[in-house]
């Protein structure tokens, strides 16, 4: 963190430095709740401000900027004379529609990537389309945080992790399975289930006989996220 940046203090006016050092908020301040980027930013270039921010997990999530009262009223009524201009709804429009764009192209391109990842036999061409679309339908949509969201990885590992997740899910009893809280139990559990699922997805890129029994096609029935009644997964509810 840097020398301007907290995390919530015991009260409400206060916050607690890096240090453990609890600091009461200058008067004549007050807090910027998150939530208009383009004001918080504006807020924080204009001059002193206080960042406040909890750290969950791997995540960092903003709980506001304190800063004086008068430099976010003062900033906040010129954003929303901007706001109120023919050309500012003009850009946001332009804007909107290049987002759209964007955003149809690689719900495009993802399932794309899903279908050529699966690869299943042509007698489940029909099968591979319902799971490639159940799969990006839940994986692609902006703010949904999934794997599909990265960018760190190329798509086709994006669409790989995904199917693989949804299959977690979807086709096995991984929601209700026991997993004791032990330091990487939960990770080498997912990779088992991960295994099986590579299986179960080798039978269909072979063309195998497959029973209406199979956990993949119930899952498909029951919905876009739907949970199958039967595992594939010869594994225990509780994992020791």
């Amino acid at each position: 963190m840097s020398d301007h940046t907290f995390t919530p203090g015991p009260t409400p006016n206060t916050v607690r430095s890096t240090n453990g050092t609890i600091l009461t908020v200058p008067e004549g301040w007050i807090l910027l709740q998150p939530g208009d980027a383009a004001l918080t930013r504006r807020v924080k270039a204009a001059g002193d401000h206080w960042i406040v921010q909890v750290k969950k997990g791997r995540k960092v999530f903003s709980r506001g900027v304190w800063a004086p009262a008068a430099t976010i009223e003062r900033i906040r009524a010129d954003l929303e004379a901007e706001r109120s201009t023919e050309g500012f709804a003009k850009k946001k429009e332009a804007e909107a529609r290049r987002r759209d764009k964007a955003q149809a192209e690689y719900v495009e391109n993802f399932l794309g990537a899903v279908v050529a990842f699966l690869a299943f036999h042509g007698n489940y061409a029909d099968l591979a389309d319902r799971l490639a679309k159940a799969v990006t339908d839940h994986a692609t949509p902006v703010g949904s945080g999934t794997v599909a969201r990265t960018k760190r990885i190329p798509v086709e590992q994006r669409a790989e992790a995904a199917v693989i997740a949804w299959m977690r899910h979807g086709t096995t009893g991984y929601e209700g399975m026991v997993i004791p809280r032990v330091r990487g139990k939960r990770r080498d559990v997912r990779r088992m289930l991960a295994r099986r699922s590579h299986e179960l997805l080798e039978r269909y890129r072979r063309g195998e006989p497959v029973g209406e029994e199979c956990p993949l096609k119930k899952a498909l029935a029951n919905g876009p996220y739907g949970h199958a009644d039967a595992s594939p997964l010869p594994v225990p509810r509780r994992i020791v």
